[in-house]
């Protein structure tokens, strides 16, 4: 294995600073003993607590956690069934199906929440269904979370030799039996690093959430731009520290999720 030249790694230090010192300039800064932010006056951490005292913030966190977990159960189920369709069936616009897929993960956020908000008036116009709200947000999260969960269950699904499954068949298991104790077993890896994955993407979210909010379904990071517009407080980066952190812990357990198992013997 090569070694990393000193030119590469200033340029690679540099990078990492540029990327992560507004964030650690934030999580410093949660500590300020000062009320309305500003100079460094020394050290504290009541500003933790002063979160567990705010009624609003519980609520907001609440309100977050929901959506995650719920929006994360739905997108699971449905991208893991649709990266195993796309992966071992053959039907007639396979590819089309395949090409929009990634059309949610790579179009603005922005674009996307416009064309929720637009598509929930049209439907509320006709029907008298989609009050912005709590069901509004989850189906919206749910919209851009499906691709991510099946693009990782699919490319599990690439790697997997399809004589195993073929195999379980010649045993006497049907295709239900194959799926659930065979295939299953090994995709669930790439399942949980999808669900994982999906479940940061939401808890991250704002500008999707922000469109399809209604009265009461105020999630932390709408709390945090509303709050921002008053002036930024030692409480806000305490709170924005949380969220780094627990998606911090996310992306870290679907990257560990994500690395390929070594089997008996194997170096």
């Amino acid at each position: 294995m090569k070694r990393i030249g000193l030119p590469l790694w200033i340029v690679s230090s540099l990078l990492y600073l540029f990327l992560y010192a507004p964030i650690v300039v934030v999580v410093v800064f949660s500590f300020n003993a000062a009320r309305y932010g500003g100079p460094w006056i020394g050290f504290t951490t009541k500003y933790y607590g002063v979160l567990l005292d705010s009624p609003e913030k519980i609520l907001a966190a609440k309100n977050t956690f929901i959506l995650a977990f719920a929006s994360t159960a739905i997108a699971t189920v449905l991208g893991t069934l649709l990266g195993y369709g796309l992966s071992r069936y053959g039907f007639p616009g396979k590819k089309v199906f395949s090409f929009l897929m990634y059309i949610p993960v790579v179009i603005p956020d922005i674009v996307m929440a416009v064309a929720m908000l637009m598509f929930y008036a049209l439907v509320r116009d006709h029907l008298g269904l989609f009050e912005l709200g709590m069901t509004t947000m989850v189906i919206s999260h749910v919209t851009f979370q499906i691709p991510f969960v099946a693009i990782v269950v699919r490319s599990r699904m690439v790697g997997m030799d399809p004589a195993i499954e073929e195999a379980a068949h010649d045993l006497g298991a049907d295709s239900w039996q194959t799926f659930w104790h065979v295939t299953f077993p090994m995709i669930l890896p790439a399942v949980v690093a999808g669900a994982t994955l999906a479940f940061t993407l939401s808890l991250d979210d704002f500008v999707v959430s922000f469109f399809t909010t209604g009265p009461g379904a105020t999630t932390l990071p709408i709390l945090i731009y509303s709050s921002v517009k008053r002036g930024i407080t030692p409480d806000i980066n305490a709170l924005s520290t949380v969220i780094v952190l627990v998606s911090v812990i996310g992306t870290l357990v679907a990257t560990l999720l994500q690395r390929p198992r070594r089997t008996q013997g194997e170096p």
